[in-house]
């Protein structure tokens, strides 16, 4: 479901059912001559939709630090510093939760290989997610509300995942150590466009430019992009708590 799509019972049904509720996060960045700027977002969304109307797929926050590491200024590479946006990353979750959802997710794919230290997209989303949690909780429980005896069980609630903090989570698109190529618009990220967004691939200008980061582009198949959606999925699905 797409939530601009959805009407006001429809969003209140979601609520009560807890039904996962995912913001797809993504730059708009250089990726050789033969990709498009927003191969980043468009490898999450184009995989979210597969999972159809089992979660609320939100409008797509497009405009992440891409920086300049790969190209220059232009060429499709949209730097927006992280200081930015991390207002209106949080001003949205804590709407979201005012709203009603306790089942918040954010995915990402941009230099998801440094996850677990973070980057700064991602990092971004994950403190406006924290900060917008820390102040819900003190609006609606007042000051003190975590040493109030009615939190005595908080880590029993957090080792079952069933605490606060996990209202708003964000994943990398694919885990750690997964078995299939991550690059930058090389053999993997090229595959994966060709499995999910075919249009947007010119083959012919996979080696234009010179990159090393493209050289091995022309050895993809949309066959191994599927493998890999097949993998990102299998990933999503067991993040957001779907069966599989």
């Amino acid at each position: 479901m797409q939530f601009d799509r959805m009407r006001p019972h429809q969003i209140d049904e979601a609520i009560a059912t807890n039904v996962p509720v995912v913001l797809p996060i993504g730059v708009m960045e250089y990726h050789g001559q033969h990709l498009p700027a927003g191969v980043d977002l468009l490898i999450v969304t184009e995989t979210l939709k597969r999972l159809g109307d089992r979660i609320i797929t939100l409008p797509p926050f497009a405009y992440g630090a891409a920086s300049h590491a790969v190209s220059g200024p232009g060429a499709g590479t949209l730097h927006l510093d992280p200081a930015t946006y991390l207002p209106m990353a949080e001003a949205l979750f804590s709407a979201l939760l005012t709203t009603g959802f306790r089942n918040l997710h954010g995915v990402i794919h941009h230099q998801t290989e440094n996850f677990v230290q973070g980057m700064p997209t991602d990092l971004s989303f994950r403190l406006a997610a924290r900060n917008a949690i820390f102040r819900h909780l003190e609006t609606a429980r007042g000051p003190g509300w975590w040493g109030d005896r009615a939190m005595q069980d908080y880590y029993g609630q957090h080792e079952a995942g069933a605490d606060p903090f996990n209202w708003i989570r964000i994943h990398p698109l694919f885990p750690k150590g997964a078995d299939f190529p991550f690059d930058h618009a090389g053999v993997g990220e090229t595959a994966l466009m060709l499995a999910l967004a075919p249009e947007t691939v010119d083959m012919s200008r996979a080696l234009e430019g010179g990159h090393w980061y493209t050289e091995t582009a022309p050895q993809a198949t949309a066959d191994l992009g599927e493998k890999g959606v097949r993998i990102a999925l299998a990933n999503i699905t067991k993040a957001l708590g779907l069966a599989g």
